[in-house]
């Protein structure tokens, strides 16, 4: 049997080779330096390799362009790794007889980049990685990536239930790029080259290439046959009430389509991590309860360019400027919740309401979460009587300031990224 050299047991490299026909990446440590040159250094890179070390399989979901290829070649450059983007002509060529080409690298970690091209390896994977079991290899064989929910994923990976884990990798946060560039992250949003780029303004026409390439080409790949302009203007219609309830009724009307199509649109950007559907809080209060999610764009940047907001003066006199710090904060904060936290909103017909609520895995922890720009936060009466319906464990005003005291009732003012912070070290 060969011997396993699996990315669960990380090894430096010590030089660079490389096979033609196979592409295999061995890095030397010099070398992956190079490529990940001015990366900012992604928070799950440790998590990737610790369901490596459990799983055989690992699916890494995210948005294109959030820096999943970037990571898995960084994993990839520190043990023996072949790399296959299956968008490239060339590389779904060598996968013509899938099984018999994998079983060739079967001591080594296979990267496979934009995996939900190709749904119908799913099952070729099952058969290989039972097949490894057998003979000892259990863990660190493939890591797919994929730009689509973990919900839809799933539709064509049922086979490989008990075998894979799944990992979003969001765009870049506040625990990554540091409180200092908050503003910038907030205004450019957290796709790396719209954050690191060398102006606002080529910042911006990043993030106008990058919805006009999802709108023309990503989107017609996937199969739905949505005109390109229709599905802009749904997007920027979301993006201008960013936050607010979903009102599928009046986006029909404006759309001139049915309530069924527009429910087809949501589920589609949700599926592609582009927009978040948060759903309200269900319990028992004996109070009318708002029944519609709240829906929000999810990365600030491409809000702003949705909105043809180019820079920050403007930002600060749109209209949107509150509801776009509310969704950053939420986006930033469920990105660094440990996984499987449970969120909603709470919102009664009389005005009870809390922007945000956790519910934290493996606790019966619940946190409530207001949010307000402003340097001197007050909670709402509307806040403290949601409390008193709900009465959780802790209770939180996020503000844009630095300072952390306690309020009034148990409630504690804090920033965005102290927050994080406490989350993420859960």
């Amino acid at each position: 049997m060969k011997r396993q050299s699996s990315c669960g047991a990380l090894r430096s490299g010590t030089g660079l080779r490389q096979r033609r026909n196979d592409r295999v990446i061995i890095l030397a440590n010099v070398e992956l330096g190079v490529i990940i040159a001015g990366m900012i250094g992604r928070r799950l890179l440790g998590t990737v390799r610790e369901l490596l070390e459990v799983f055989p399989a690992v699916a890494l979901l995210g948005a294109r362009q959030v820096g999943k290829t970037t990571l898995a070649l960084e994993l990839a450059g520190q043990c023996e790794s072949v790399y296959l983007d299956l968008e490239r002509e060339a590389d779904r060529a060598r996968l013509t007889d899938a099984a018999q080409y994998l079983q060739g690298h079967e001591d080594r970690l296979v990267v496979l980049d934009e995996v939900h091209r190709a749904p119908g390896l799913f099952q070729t994977l099952r058969g290989l990685i039972d097949d490894g079991r057998r003979r000892g290899r259990r863990t660190g064989r493939f890591l797919l990536l994929g730009s689509a929910s973990p919900a839809l994923l799933r539709q064509t990976g049922e086979s490989l239930a008990g075998r894979i884990a799944y990992l979003e990798l969001p765009p870049l946060g506040v625990l990554e790029t540091g409180a200092q560039d908050s503003e910038r992250l907030w205004l450019r949003g957290g796709f790396p080259d719209s954050f690191l780029a060398a102006t606002d303004q080529r910042s911006l026409a990043w993030r106008e290439n990058f919805i006009r390439t999802y709108l023309e080409r990503d989107i017609p790949q996937l199969g739905p046959r949505i005109p390109a302009e229709t599905l802009r203007r749904f997007w920027t219609m979301l993006a201008h009430s960013q936050g607010g309830l979903h009102n599928a009724a009046q986006l029909a009307g404006s759309l001139a389509v049915s309530g069924k199509t527009i429910a087809s649109y949501l589920d589609l950007m949700v599926d592609l991590l582009l927009v978040r559907r948060l759903a309200p809080q269900h319990v028992n209060v004996k109070k009318r309860l708002v029944k519609a999610p709240r829906v929000y764009v999810r990365d600030s940047g491409v809000l702003h360019a949705l909105l043809r907001i180019p820079d920050w003066h403007a930002l600060l006199g749109h209209p949107i400027l509150g509801a776009s710090w509310e969704g950053f904060v939420i986006d930033n904060i469920l990105a660094a919740a440990p996984a499987d936290t449970l969120p909603s909103f709470y919102r009664t017909a009389s005005g009870a309401e809390i922007d945000l609520i956790l519910e934290l895995p493996g606790l019966t922890e619940k946190w409530a979460i207001e949010i307000k720009r402003s340097a001197a936060p007050k909670p709402s009466k509307g806040f403290h009587s949601a409390l008193a319906d709900l009465a959780p464990s802790r209770a939180f005003i996020v503000h844009p300031g630095a300072d952390r005291y306690p309020l009034a009732q148990g409630i504690e003012a804090i920033s965005l990224q102290a927050l994080a912070q406490a989350l993420a070290t859960r």
